[in-house]
């Protein structure tokens, strides 16, 4: 069922929405990678990933990188300067961070064009995925990233409570229509971020701090999320009208009855405007594991810059058939690879490393 309407001096009701990922950035924002719980044992390797990455970005926007240090900002510098970026492209932010998985606890850009184009903060709260004790220095990014670039900032709020929301729980389509998933948002036992909060209430929040008419929910996420159920593993919008969405055919697979369930609810789905959503398979890697730990490896974890579609790539025989159905659909930006082996050991790859801000 549609929200209803925005309440008056809420984003949505002042005409700010959330765009979709493809529409036009100024800039891409990351986190430093520094914390060695995230990649035990790998992180001395993941500087070279992000290089990697940055790379990729800069012939498109600037890049935004939040550093805990002059010594950490020299780090990177040197990291970046060997993989061969074009610094002057990239702008360093010293900003302490607990984590560097900047899609969750990283503003949450909202854009309006009239009276005069406008871009904004949409002000969620983080707490580690209601997981972790080490939050506070993340959740206070965005004020800081306000403050910097001289932007209102709207506090999400549910009465008298905070709302607490990640990036990598929801995808629009920049129309009005946002995925979800029940297990993420509403589950009341497991990893709560708001308790208390039901269907409609989280709807109510949506709608008024993003701009959204239509929030579409599936079931559970993939196998080995940290995050318990984030949608930006398993089913992302590529255009107004079509989403890919994960298939695993392995019926004996731990991904098999989830993937096969979403796939039925999107069959009775509609968008914002009533029309049917096309839904294209997106294939799923083998099964990954280190440490004897299943890992959350999944190609819908891409992002879209303006300048490539960047994707995480396995070493999977199925890479090239991931890599080819986002190019088929995406036809407007080259479809890059990016070696994910190391980076998934963190339970994230490129889009929760990530978060756009749209160009004004």
């Amino acid at each position: 069922m549609p929200p209803s309407s925005p309440r008056a001096e809420t984003p949505a009701a002042l005409g700010f929405r959330l765009p979709a990922e493809w529409e036009p950035h100024h800039a891409t924002w990351l986190a430093w990678p520094h914390n060695a719980s995230d990649w035990p044992g790998k992180l001395a390797v993941i500087p070279w990933v992000y290089g990697e990455i940055v790379r990729a970005l800069v012939p498109g926007e600037l890049t935004r990188i939040l550093v805990n240090s002059a010594g950490q900002e020299r780090q990177a510098r040197r990291v970046l300067a060997r993989a061969g970026v074009d610094l002057p492209r990239v702008e360093f932010c010293r900003f302490p961070t607990d984590r560097g998985w900047t899609r969750d606890f990283g503003p949450l850009f909202v854009r309006r064009t009239s009276p005069r184009p406008e871009v904004a903060i949409a002000r969620f709260h983080f707490n580690a995925w209601a997981k972790y004790p080490d939050w506070k220095k993340d959740d206070r990014v965005p004020e800081r990233v306000a403050t910097r670039l001289g932007l209102r900032l709207f506090r999400a709020r549910a009465g008298a409570h905070d709302v607490v929301l990640e990036g990598g729980s929801i995808d629009v389509n920049g129309r009005g229509t946002l995925l979800t998933t029940e297990e993420c948002l509403l589950d009341p036992v497991v990893q709560v971020r708001n308790p208390g909060l039901g269907r409609g209430e989280i709807e109510a929040v949506l709608r008024d701090h993003l701009g959204v008419t239509n929030v579409l929910w599936l079931g559970k996420g993939i196998a080995g999320d940290d995050t318990h159920g984030h949608v930006d593993d398993l089913c992302r919008f590529v255009n107004h009208r079509t989403v890919v969405l994960c298939r695993e055919t392995d019926p004996h697979d731990a991904n098999y009855r989830a993937l096969e369930e979403n796939r039925e609810r999107l069959q009775g789905m509609r968008l914002e405007n009533g029309a049917k959503i096309e839904v294209v398979e997106l294939p799923m890697p083998a099964p990954l594991y280190f440490d004897g730990q299943r890992l959350p490896a999944s190609y819908a974890n891409f992002y879209m810059a303006n300048g490539a579609l960047l994707v995480p790539t396995f070493n999977d025989p199925k890479d090239r058939a991931a890599l080819g159905v986002l190019a088929e659909l995406i036809k407007d930006r080259p479809v890059v690879g990016i070696h994910a082996v190391d980076l998934v050991w963190g339970l994230g790859t490129l889009h929760c490393l990530t978060q756009q801000e749209p160009a004004a």
